[in-house]
């Protein structure tokens, strides 16, 4: 059996646990999901290390998957437009059973392996493209599917499994295996597995996009104030990057439409936007550079 189906000696009697015990039971063996990213850690490192030369010259990130791995996919891929200004076409999630399948299982369309190779295709995956495997069983016939028409496409695969060993991760370019055993309910891989699943995609993306200049620091200065919150948030990031008075950084960002990469050039060199974005620009958009301060670490 797969590990991720193998019932836990843990728990054998969960069923008869206090609520408080139960939920003790849970979140403990949550705590396994971290570890097992950990482990992983010097591939999730490879993989941002093999993606960027190909998302830099303009390819794409494409996250595959089926069920709750084809979901935290499409999660990924819809959250690097506001927090990094991602364009949003530039990060596609595909899901098994087609968008509808987010709200609702379709259960069966994990089977297709044709269907996997067909859905991937029609997104135009090419060589550019970086192509993410989910699949928590390592062994699911749409990912697979999938993984074949990238390969084909030339684009590189990064298959990401909870079991050793697995078909996705072997075939792949590069093999993240999140190790998490049994789950506290037998096989239910929204558990442990989806939470390392999360994890190991928050690194990889979060890693890559800092990377590819959109982070100064630890400031997220690459956002999207798509509301009041993160209109706010462009503010007192400019602040806390420049000493600016909230009136001074107010105006900086209204000045380059909110752009707070711009708006902290524009302060920190007494330059008007115009400038302070083709500074940037020649910098291919790191703030660090446009400041000349070079490289801390």
């Amino acid at each position: 059996m797969l590990r991720t189906e193998i019932p836990s000696p843990l728990h054998p009697s969960l069923d008869r646990y206090s609520t408080r015990a139960m939920t003790a039971a849970f979140i403990t063996d949550q705590q396994g999901a971290a570890e097992a990213v950990a482990a992983a850690g010097d591939d999730i490192a490879a993989a941002v290390d093999a993606a960027l030369p190909r998302i830099a010259r303009g390819g794409r990130l494409i996250y595959v998957g089926a069920g709750t791995s084809g979901r935290l996919g499409v999660l990924d891929s819809a959250e690097l437009h506001p927090t990094f200004s991602w364009p949003r076409e530039r990060a596609i999630g595909i899901l098994a059973g087609g968008k509808g399948a987010v709200f609702d299982a379709v259960e069966g369309a994990e089977d297709s392996h044709a269907n996997g190779a067909s859905d991937l295709a029609a997104s135009g995956v090419g060589a550019a493209d970086v192509v993410l495997l989910i699949a928590a069983s390592g062994a699911t016939p749409y990912v697979l599917g999938a993984l074949q028409a990238a390969r084909l496409a030339g684009a590189l695969t990064i298959g990401l499994a909870n079991n050793p060993g697995a078909a996705v991760t072997a075939g792949a370019d590069i093999g993240i295996t999140l190790d998490t055993g049994p789950e506290v309910i037998s096989g239910s891989t929204r558990l442990k597995a989806g939470t390392a699943q999360k994890i190991a995609l928050n690194t990889f993306s979060s890693t890559l996009m800092v990377c590819l200049n959109k982070v100064y620091g630890n400031l997220m200065v690459d956002v999207r104030p798509t509301n009041v919150k993160l209109l706010a948030r462009t503010v007192a990031l400019t602040r806390h990057a420049t000493g600016a008075s909230e009136a001074v950084a107010s105006a900086a960002l209204a000045a380059c439409g909110h752009n707070v990469k711009v708006a902290i050039v524009m302060i920190r060199q007494g330059i008007d936007s115009a400038a302070a974005t083709a500074l940037l620009e020649q910098h291919a958009g790191s703030v660090r550079a446009a400041l000349g301060e070079g490289d801390l670490i």
